[in-house]
C-alpha cells in the first residue's frame, strides 16, 4: 500500500515568536485558563451538588461547563507550553487526536446552544407544558444527541484532512492543529476536502442558527404579549446573555471556516481562534451562570455549609 505521508511530526509557531510578549501573553493564558477551570468545573460540581439546579437549564450548563473544559484543556496547555518553550513540535497522531477533540467538543457546544434555545423556548413560550415538554429523558438524549454529532463531525473532519498526504512543509502556521492550517501543508489536491469542510460547517452552524433565531423569535413575540415589566425585563436578559454568547462563537466560526483557504490569513485566523477556543470557555460561566441568582444562592449555601 502506498504511505499517504512523508511526515511524522509538525511544528506550531504559536502566537508570536516576539521574547518580549512571550511571558506577558503565557501570564495571561496562565490567568485565563484558571478561571476556565474554576468556572467550568465549579459550575459542574454547584449543579451537581445543589438540587435546586437539578433542571433542565442547568443540566444543558453543566454539559456546557464540560464542552468548555474540554476543547480549553485540549489547546490552552500546548499554546502556554509553547510561549515557554518556543516552537512546539507535536507528533502526526497527536496533531489528529487534538484536531479531533477540538473539533468534536466545538461541534458538541453549537448543538448545545442550540438545545439551550429551545429550552429556553418552551420556559418562556408554553410554561404550563414545560416539565411534561422538557422531561428528564428528553433533556438526556438532546445532550447525548449533541456529543455524538459533534465526535461524528469530528471522526469525517479529521479522516477528511489526515487521508491527505504531507510531503512539504510540516510548519504549521497556527498555535494548534487547526482544521485550514493543517490543510494548507498538504501536497494533495484539497479540493474535495475543502469543499466537505464547507458545506458540513455550514450544515451545522446555519441549521443550530435557524433553531436558535426561530426559538428566539418566538420568545420575542411572546414578551411582547407579556403584560408585566418585571417579566419583560427578566426575559430580555435572558436573552441578552444568550445572544452575546452566540454572536461571539458563531461569528468567529463563520469567520474561520466558511470561506475558502485562499482568502485566509494566517495571522488573522490565529487572533480568531483565540477568541473560540480560550476566551469564550472563559466568558460562558459568566454569561450564563455566574450572574444567575440561583447559583449565587447555591454557590453561598455550600460556602456556609463548608464552615
Amino acid at each position: 500500500m502506498e504511505n499517504r505521508t512523508e511526515v511524522t511530526e509538525f511544528i506550531l509557531l504559536g502566537l508570536t515568536s516576539d521574547p518580549g510578549l512571550q511571558l506577558p501573553l503565557f501570564l495571561t493564558f496562565l490567568l485565563i485558563y484558571t478561571i476556565t477551570l474554576v468556572g467550568n468545573l465549579g459550575m459542574i460540581l454547584l449543579i451537581i451538588l445543589d438540587s435546586r439546579l437539578h433542571t433542565p437549564m442547568y443540566f444543558f450548563l453543566g454539559n456546557l461547563s464540560l464542552v468548555d473544559f474540554g476543547y480549553s484543556s485540549a489547546v490552552t496547555p500546548m499554546v502556554m507550553g509553547g510561549l515557554l518553550l518556543g516552537n512546539e513540535v507535536i507528533s502526526y497522531n497527536s496533531c489528529a487526536a487534538q484536531m479531533f477533540f477540538i473539533t468534536g467538543f466545538v461541534t458538541a457546544e453549537n448543538y448545545l446552544l442550540t438545545s439551550m434555545a429551545y429550552d429556553r423556548y418552551a420556559a418562556v413560550c408554553k410554561p404550563l407544558h414545560y416539565t411534561t415538554t422538557m422531561t428528564t429523558n428528553v433533556c438526556a438524549y438532546l445532550v447525548i444527541t449533541c456529543y455524538v454529532c459533534g465526535f461524528l463531525n469530528a471522526s469525517i473532519y479529521t479522516g477528511n484532512i489526515f487521508s491527505l498526504s504531507f510531503c512539504l512543509s510540516n510548519v504549521v502556521h497556527h498555535f494548534f492543529c487547526d482544521i485550514p492550517a493543517v490543510m494548507a501543508l498538504s501536497c494533495s489536491d484539497r479540493h474535495v476536502s475543502e469543499l466537505v469542510l464547507i458545506y458540513v460547517a455550514t450544515f451545522n452552524i446555519f441549521f443550530a442558527l435557524l433553531v436558535i433565531w426561530i426559538s428566539y423569535a418566538f420568545i420575542f413575540i411572546s414578551i411582547l404579549k407579556m403584560h408585566s415589566g418585571a417579566g419583560h425585563q427578566k426575559a430580555l436578559s435572558t436573552c441578552a446573555s444568550h445572544f452575546t454568547a452566540v454572536s461571539i462563537f458563531y461569528g468567529t466560526l463563520i469567520f474561520m471556516y466558511l470561506q475558502p483557504s485562499s482568502s485566509h490569513s494566517m495571522d488573522t485566523d490565529k487572533i480568531a481562534s483565540v477568541f473560540y477556543t480560550i476566551v469564550i470557555p472563559m466568558l460562558n460561566p459568566v454569561v450564563y451562570s455566574l450572574r444567575n441568582k440561583e447559583v449565587k444562592s447555591a454557590f453561598t449555601k455550600i460556602i456556609l455549609e463548608g464552615k
